[in-house]
């Protein structure tokens, strides 16, 4: 007689069920829990063996008809598809033998994403008690999962060492679980400390830092992995270096850790250029550079930034930063009020307004958007859910997109977060003809409105405003319920707001943030030095959120004067400040450095003549120079965060613009006046080289670059301009080092 498979497996189940051989090797479970909770013991499964994954049947329409929410994020939905739909097969009373739900898993039926689970598991155990026992939504007295640690929460392993990771679950009724089994593992740096799906945390020998992420049941707990160089350092190397301030204390203390050892401080013309590009967006002058070089004060680098930040300059240059992350797409919003809006950010910064009145004046904005220009925001997003998004993104650095549809994979945000935090957008109004792009050349007025709601899209039920986590002052009846957000976001109590501001100006200033991606703070994407990150967070508080007091803190401290050149403990650090990292100059940066070398200024369209590229009001006026380096493109929605990387087509631009070939060669150019003069070739390559890259040629630069004037038929004024070519188009020009 021949039996088929399926049948085989059916009369297994119903063996094992009739008998209890499977149930008495149930793990143990919680005391005060006889019988399987939904909620606490069926719904780690599906997360922990990937069902409700979102390439599974966690994705937007499910899998061949069978739609689980995507990690759990919805057990009342994932029960109700597991014993209500289907007509009974999934999970059968009658005969739970013949439930899907048991014979899928353990490849007794055909099943598209194969065996998932073995046949005597302890998690097929619990998922045949639990059809056996009548399905039950929730238990009596069953406790709450209330948080998740991982042991250990930080560890230093050598190159090529194993450690293994214990999760375990915290309940409401003071008890815990081992659910080291159950949980998921993720490294944010595999190629530094991978983790395998059983919590085996295994090093290579690449040197840093990796996250690893436990997470059980959208809780999440992380361990910091540390692999630092072989060999030890002495202590003393890392007491001996300068202290200037707390920044370089908690950067020197991750270094040891590491066993990295920083670089040399940069020469004078190297720190000189840097901190001129950094703080008023432009190359120094050759008048500047020879006054820094020959400034004998050992105190002229903190001289030279109090006033770089007391030039005029300083306001435009960071005015544009902040322009790319606010300014909305002009042939959406229209012409007149993206200008108003980049004057309002413009003279918010001319005025060294603090940042947490500019952030309060921005979110609770009111009036026309023809003359209060921050009011813009609200004319360019015109949803709640438009508005969550970006004002949790720039202010609070949490990323909160995924939640808009579903429980946030790697964050604990859910639906109701969002929409929640979406209320308090609910009653703005707007009067006017409101937007007709490409035109949108009308006013408008913003106002409080009456009335507005925003309602949960699933359970369809109307939410009040909630911020994300501790409590906003209470709203009243006739007031905006943005003044209460606002109050909150800018609360001393509110960690993010100080901690995303201040990474932002540290990766402007030192090119990598602390978080990466700089506007996404969360427990899985940790910051590689996390008490420098606490510790300037709260110096900026204290210090009233002035934007300049916080370059000046990190200007002047002994790490953002490194040098860039590595040396051989710390040639393989890319995040951890042990050097100076170079990075290419920002569009704006460099074409007006272009411009002041060869005294050639551009001209744009609708500016004022002597208009400089980082005082441009719009993406929307023409340069070639500026699309090529990496402006953004006039459609694309703020925030703009815009690429450091070189690419061809620069290179190519710098070689071949016809723009910038007549502004070396123009009779009126810097070139063109050198040659006329009576200074010898060398003075002249001095001048060059100081306009240039901020210091003097070395003896060798200076023997090659001679030869172009002593060469028989030379034209004095061509070599002039061949070399400023050629000097333009070098890396030291191109970045800052």
């Amino acid at each position: 007689m021949i039996v088929c498979r399926f049948c085989l497996m059916t009369l297994l189940i119903t063996s094992l069920l009739t008998t209890g051989v499977l149930r008495a090797e149930q793990p143990t479970a919680l005391a005060t829990v006889s019988s399987v909770d939904f909620d606490l013991d069926v719904q780690p499964i599906f997360t922990r063996f990937g069902c409700n994954a979102g390439a599974c049947h966690g994705k937007q329409r499910g899998q061949n008809g069978f739609q689980l929410s995507l990690l759990g994020f919805d057990a009342d939905f994932d029960f109700d598809a597991l014993t209500k739909e289907s007509r009974g097969r999934r999970t059968s009373l009658t005969n739970p033998a013949q439930s899907l739900l048991l014979l899928k898993p353990i490849g007794a039926t055909p099943h598209g994403g194969g065996r998932r689970i073995e046949p005597a598991s302890p998690e097929f155990v619990t998922l045949q008690r639990w059809v056996a026992e009548g399905m039950p939504r929730a238990v009596v007295g069953a406790p709450k999962l209330q948080r998740v640690t991982v042991e250990p929460s930080e560890a230093i392993i050598p190159n090529n060492g194993k450690l293994p990771l214990k999760v375990t679950a915290h309940y409401s009724n003071n008890t815990t679980r081992d659910v080291t089994h159950m949980a998921q593992f993720q490294s944010n740096e595999a190629a530094i400390a991978n983790v395998d799906t059983n919590g085996l945390v295994s090093t290579s020998t690449i040197t840093g830092e990796s996250a690893v992420m436990a997470r059980y049941m959208n809780v999440i707990a992380v361990c910091t992995v540390s692999v630092p160089l072989p060999n030890e350092v002495p202590a003393d190397v890392y007491d001996k270096l300068p202290r200037k301030s707390f920044v370089d204390d908690l950067v020197w203390k991750k270094l040891a850790r590491l066993r990295i050892t920083p670089s040399e401080p940069a020469a004078d013309h190297t720190f000189l250029r840097r901190v001129y590009i950094d703080i008023i967006g432009r190359s120094p002058t050759v008048v500047e550079t020879k006054k820094f070089l020959d400034d004998p004060s050992p105190e002229k680098r903190v001289t030279l930034i109090n006033e770089l930040l007391e030039n005029p300059e300083y306001a435009e240059h960071w005015a544009n930063k902040w322009a790319d992350l606010l300014r909305p797409n002009p042939y959406h919003v229209g012409i007149k009020s993206v200008l108003n809006y980049d004057a309002w950010i413009r003279d918010s910064f001319h005025k060294n307004k603090p940042y947490d009145q500019f952030v309060r004046e921005l979110v609770s904005a009111k009036g026309s958007t023809w003359r209060n220009g921050n009011t813009n925001m609200f004319r360019d997003r015109r949803q709640p859910e438009e508005l969550t998004t970006i004002v949790s993104q720039l202010f609070l650095g949490i990323r909160l997109e995924c939640a808009k549809c579903h429980h946030h994979p790697f964050e604990k945000w859910a639906q109701e977060d969002f929409y929640s935090f979406a209320a308090y957008f609910s009653r703005i109004g707007r009067k006017g003809t409101g937007i007709s792009a490409p035109i949108s050349g009308s006013e408008e007025y913003i106002f409080t409105a009456k009335s507005g709601q925003v309602v949960h899209p699933q359970t369809n039920v109307v939410l009040p405003p909630r911020p994300l986590f501790g409590e906003a002052p209470a709203i009243g009846p006739d007031q905006d319920p943005r003044e209460s957000l606002a109050a909150w976001i800018t609360s001393p109590n509110n960690p993010y707001f100080a901690q995303v501001a201040v990474n932002r100006v540290w990766s402007d200033l030192m090119e990598r943030g602390l978080v990466e991606p700089v506007d996404d703070l969360r427990a899985t994407n940790p910051p590689s030095n996390g008490p420098l990150l606490d510790a300037l967070a709260a110096d900026f508080r204290d210090q009233g959120y002035d934007f300049k007091k916080l370059i000046r803190r990190i200007t002047t401290s002994h790490v953002y004067g490194l040098s860039s050149t590595p040396n051989d403990r710390n040639a393989v650090d890319t995040r951890n400040y042990s050097r100076h990292y170079r990075q290419r100059l920002r569009a704006e940066v460099l074409l007006d450095s272009v411009s002041q070398i060869t005294g050639t200024p551009d001209v744009f369209a609708a500016a004022a003549p002597g208009t400089k590229a980082k005082e441009l009001w719009t993406v929307r006026i023409e340069s070639l120079f500026l699309d090529a380096f990496g402006r953004p493109d006039p459609n694309q929605d703020p925030p703009c965060e815009r690429s450091s990387e070189p690419t061809v087509v620069q290179v190519l631009h710098l070689m071949n613009s016809e723009n910038l070939f007549s502004k070396v060669t123009t009779d009126t150019s810097r070139a063109a006046q050198l040659a006329k003069t009576e200074l010898p070739p060398k003075e002249i390559i001095e001048e060059l080289y100081l306009s240039v890259y901020s210091r003097r040629p070395t003896a060798a630069e200076l023997t090659a670059t001679l030869a172009l004037f002593e060469k028989e038929g030379a034209n004095r004024r061509q070599a002039t301009e061949d070399l400023m070519w050629a000097l333009l188009n070098t890396p030291e020009f191109v970045f800052k080092d």
